[in-house]
């Protein structure tokens, strides 16, 4: 079991936007990430923990795909909203304003594409030195040795990977 502090914890998910969603991917598909990864933003506000959720916008284009907004359960649930138009979330963002003005020192992640929005994030995040914890269960792929790789050998280079049965948080005292 994985124990957060929702004082020094944030939820940070990458890219659950309807028309990423809807891709084909491994392991799992995208409603099941949404599925898992809006239980752990309920668990988090629960908890008192801030949620930070990143959407991508694609740079110098008048008007955005179809589906480019984030999925109503993350919108109805997100504290902060960053706008990235990179792979990653922090670069040309506020997020490290945005997760130092909430006190998060651990960032909890979860989102898609695992290989690329997700471990960009937290590669950055890991620059920023932030404590990592990687929800697997809350991430899929365009396929699964991509997922696979990030998982297995990159995520534990930068943090802890977990399923979401796998994280508590601790009580107020």
């Amino acid at each position: 079991m994985t124990l957060l502090d929702p004082q020094r914890t944030a939820i940070v998910l990458v890219d659950l936007m309807p028309r990423l969603l809807e891709l084909r991917m491994e392991p799992r598909s995208g409603s099941s990430v949404l599925e898992t990864a809006t239980a752990l933003a309920e668990g988090a506000r629960k908890a008192g923990a801030p949620v930070v959720a990143i959407r991508v916008e694609r740079p110098n284009v008048d008007e955005q795909p179809p589906g480019s907004e984030l999925a109503q359960p993350i919108t109805a649930l997100a504290d902060v909203v960053v706008v990235k138009r990179t792979i990653g979330g922090f670069h040309g963002t506020d997020l490290d304003a945005a997760l130092n003005r909430v006190g998060a020192e651990t960032l909890v992640m979860a989102g898609i594409m695992t290989n690329l929005g997700v471990e960009s994030t937290a590669r950055s995040a890991s620059d920023h030195g932030y404590d990592l914890v990687f929800v697997e269960d809350a991430m899929s792929a365009l396929s699964r040795r991509e997922h696979d790789a990030a998982v297995e050998l990159n995520f534990p280079r930068f943090g802890t990977v977990v399923s979401q049965a796998d994280l508590d948080w601790q009580s107020a005292a």
